[in-house]
């Protein structure tokens, strides 16, 4: 009660006046303002309460920052003044933290050649994927030799084809010259008749010879007709077979696309290549984000080992270290470190001292108030009295 106490000994106490740059915002006019409407009045001296109420709230707050800032540069002079052998115990853990972070930053910062969804997918199927590899490796080989295998027997159909009208020519040219030599020797013979019973001549060697020369050229001629003959009945057969053979290499590569279709589907790619590229990309993320992960808990232990050490130091904020590690191991870091917390309190204190003349200034506004209005001096005691025991802690 030392407000209420204050502000009705108005008559006993010495009006308390503020160097002017303290005061220069803090002016309270009350031209205009008539007392005796009890509704002017109670507004203005609310307003004085709020003011006070105010003051006192951002007091608490900027005194909380002030002590924490303060222990702050407490905590730096226990650091500066700890025995060399736990300094350099400080400075390793600290040392090896910063590395830890360096690494951790340089892993969150990469840029990563997977996405997470692929990555998500490759890590439900990583047991499968070997093997995926090398069953659609295995078929794209077999694809490669059934296209090959295709070409050769079409090749080779194209061949037997070409070879059948070739055979079918050669037939119909020993057919031609049969007739051809049979023709010829007939007309040959009646030549020889006609010079034997018209001539009188002695032609029996002429017969001898053009029966002879006919039925060799015959003989070549249905040789070589037989022989094309059953090379073409060969052929038919050996078509046939090519052909059953040709169904059988395209049933094989029918059921190869599809199951190289499926196996694409399955795992999410266009050809082995791309798999095993996805799956290598796949290794060396999983295997980065392991070694993350346990820098991650080295970082921990070591934050922990830091914190138990500083705590051991009487510092008073050891986990506020932990983020401050360039100033526990740089001089100069902790040296720009100081100043600033040393600017930062002068702030505060610069804000406390202004908030403390705010509701002081309040406080001696409503004082007067009551001097200058005795007559409302009790209605002002019982809205102060409403007002100080939750607002006005300080």
């Amino acid at each position: 009660m030392g407000f209420l106490s204050d502000l009705f000994r108005f008559s006993h106490r010495k009006k308390t006046s503020f160097p002017e740059e303290d005061n220069e915002d803090i002016i309270y006019d009350r031209e205009g303002i008539d007392f005796h409407d009890q509704i002017q009045r109670t507004r203005y001296i609310a307003e004085c309460l709020e003011q006070v109420s105010e003051g006192s709230r951002e007091i608490d707050l900027l005194r909380s920052e002030y002590d924490t800032v303060t222990s702050y540069l407490k905590d730096m002079e226990e650091i500066e003044a700890l025995p060399s052998g736990r300094r350099a115990e400080i400075d390793r853990i600290a040392a090896k933290l910063q590395a830890y972070e360096q690494e951790l930053e340089s892993f969150r910062t990469r840029k990563s050649p997977l996405t997470d969804e692929q990555f998500a997918s490759l890590r439900r199927r990583e047991n499968e994927i070997p093997g995926g590899i090398s069953k659609i490796k295995d078929n794209e080989r077999m694809a490669v030799l059934i296209k090959k295998d295709l070409r050769r027997l079409d090749g080779e159909r194209k061949a037997l084809a070409f070879r059948r009208d070739e055979l079918g020519e050669i037939m119909d040219n020993m057919r031609g010259m049969a007739v051809i030599f049979s023709v010829s020797a007939l007309l040959l013979v009646l030549i020889l008749a006609v010079m034997q019973f018209a001539f009188k001549m002695n032609v029996y060697i002429g017969y001898f010879l053009a029966i002879a020369c006919a039925a060799i050229a015959l003989t070549v001629v249905c040789v070589k007709y037989i022989d094309a003959s059953h090379e073409l009945d060969k052929s038919a057969g050996s078509m046939g077979k090519l052909i059953q053979l040709q169904n059988t290499v395209k049933i094989r590569y029918v059921n190869n696309r599809n199951l190289l279709s499926y196996l694409y589907i399955k795992y999410e790619c266009n050809n082995g290549k791309e798999l095993e590229q996805l799956w290598n990309m796949y290794q060396q993320e999983a295997e980065d984000r392991r070694k993350f992960n346990e820098r991650s808990a080295e970082a921990e232990d070591a934050r922990t080992d830091l914190v138990r050490l500083l705590s051991k130091s009487r510092v008073s904020f050891p986990t506020r270290w932990v983020d401050q590690i360039p100033a526990l191991l740089d001089k100069r870091e902790m040296v720009e470190l100081r100043h600033g917390y040393i600017l930062r309190r002068q702030s505060l204190r610069e804000q406390i001292d202004y908030n403390e003349n705010l509701a002081r200034s309040a406080k001696d506004e409503i004082t007067a108030v009551a001097k200058a209005y005795p007559m409302y001096a009790s209605e002002i005691l019982e809205m102060t009295e409403k007002f100080e025991p939750d607002d006005c802690k300080w």
